[in-house]
């Protein structure tokens, strides 16, 4: 019993490992348990694909998901070990968005500004030496309206000035980041005239130099703001660069005592006119004032200056005053009047703070005094009005900064 007992377990653990040897046996080949076989014919085939893949290296930028994107710098693609075959770049809806290739064909960029608060998708296609092409995709979002800022700017590109024109510029949002923002504002002059800014409040900056911009200069205003953070959250989109030339050196002195206007061109009179400035009442301002603005005609109404009768009309509304040069915000004027005695002119104050001259309906005649002021006049130039017995112009009412020292300009420098 025992020895039968004995053999038969035997048998059965012989059985038994015979099936161990078999199964062994069976899986001794590419099926292998530990799936060694497997993986080397992976790691071939991957070799093989390989092989076959194109070396050419696609960059886009920004990164596929990106917001808050450049509308300058967005959307640039390079490409190394290979030149790009094709690149499409499209708003979400579809539009095709223009764009240049390199000469070498290694890198492209939109031929334009992008515009804020839109889905751009990139789809680029490249060869390397061998041929074999490469693709590459991404969309991204640029920054939108309520996240970025903008300044508007006068004097415009390339325009003629006089000398007393500021570089002024008006931020659409608030800045709380003064020092970073003006870090990325450059005014620079051929006449080496140092140049600094002033805020006025967290909406406007103003840049000029000590004294009025040499005549016959070329003054350069530099925008390197795209990216910069204004306030929190807010970044700046502009990245430009504007040229403006200065012109001669025309200063105009407006006495208000003796009712003369003498204009000086390089500190010499050219001519004198006589005018009628601000009434006893209605006083003209004092100070160094610059033109900012020039109306053939135009229509001016008491009512949105503040001079109204009882029924809350304007005291005056002359839809065609001639020859108009705005010289504050506010509202004064050097401008043509032709509606006043001749003999006003020179003799008696009467206007309501604007400078008059004597002129002729239509402003065409160009016989009269407003014809040639105006002729004679650009943006920039320097009024400067005394013996008003009225207050100093602000420094911000209009272009009007030269009323402060240049020690209190300095201080308004957030550099």
């Amino acid at each position: 019993m025992t020895v039968s007992k004995r053999r038969r377990g035997l048998t059965v653990a012989s059985a038994l490992l015979g099936g161990v040897l078999v199964l062994s046996a069976c899986s001794s080949g590419d099926n292998d348990a530990s799936g060694s076989s497997n993986d080397t014919s992976q790691a071939k085939a991957d070799e093989a694909a390989a092989k076959k893949t194109s070396e050419a290296d696609i960059k886009i930028t920004p990164k596929d998901g990106s917001d808050n994107a450049s509308i300058n710098n967005s959307a640039a693609v390079t490409v190394s070990k290979g030149t790009l075959t094709d690149v499409s770049m499209t708003t979400a809806d579809g539009a095709e968005v223009a764009g240049a290739l390199s000469a070498d064909k290694t890198s492209w960029k939109p031929s334009a500004q992008l515009e804020r608060s839109t889905t751009y998708k990139l789809a680029a296609e490249a060869k390397d030496s061998d041929g074999r092409v490469a693709h590459e995709n991404a969309s991204f979002t640029t920054v939108s309206p309520t996240n970025s800022f903008i300044g508007n700017f006068t004097p415009e590109d390339g325009s003629t000035v006089g000398v007393g024109m500021p570089v002024s510029i008006n931020f659409d949002k608030a800045i709380t980041n003064k020092s970073a923002v003006q870090k990325g504002i450059t005014v620079s002059s051929s006449s080496g005239q140092e140049v600094v800014g002033h805020w006025f409040n967290a909406n406007r900056i103003d840049f000029r130099p000590d004294d009025y911009w040499t005549e016959n200069s070329t003054v350069t205003l530099k925008l390197a703001l795209d990216g910069v953070e204004g306030a929190d959250g807010v970044y700046g989109v502009q990245q430009k660069a504007v040229t403006f030339k200065i012109g001669r050196n025309q200063v105009t002195y407006v006495d208000a005592k003796t009712k003369q206007m003498k204009v000086t061109q390089d500190g010499k009179t050219v001519k004198t006119i006589p005018i009628s400035a601000g009434s006893p009442e209605n006083k003209t301002y004092e100070g160094i004032m610059v033109m900012s603005e020039k109306f053939k005609e135009t229509r001016m109404n008491g009512a949105t200056v503040g001079f109204t009768d009882d029924d809350g009309k304007g005291e005056y509304d002359i839809k065609d005053v001639p020859h108009a040069i705005r010289l504050t915000n506010s509202g004064t004027f050097v401008h043509g009047n032709y509606w006043g005695a001749k003999s006003i002119f020179g003799s008696v104050n009467t206007s309501h703070g604007c400078v008059g001259l004597s002129d002729t309906k239509g402003a065409n005649d160009k016989g009269t005094a407003g014809y040639w002021f105006y002729n004679n006049s650009i943006v920039g130039d320097v009024v400067i009005v005394q013996n008003t017995g009225d207050k100093t112009v602000s420094p911000d009412n209009g272009l009007n900064g030269w009323n402060l020292s240049w020690a209190d300009w300095k201080a308004g420098s957030a550099a």
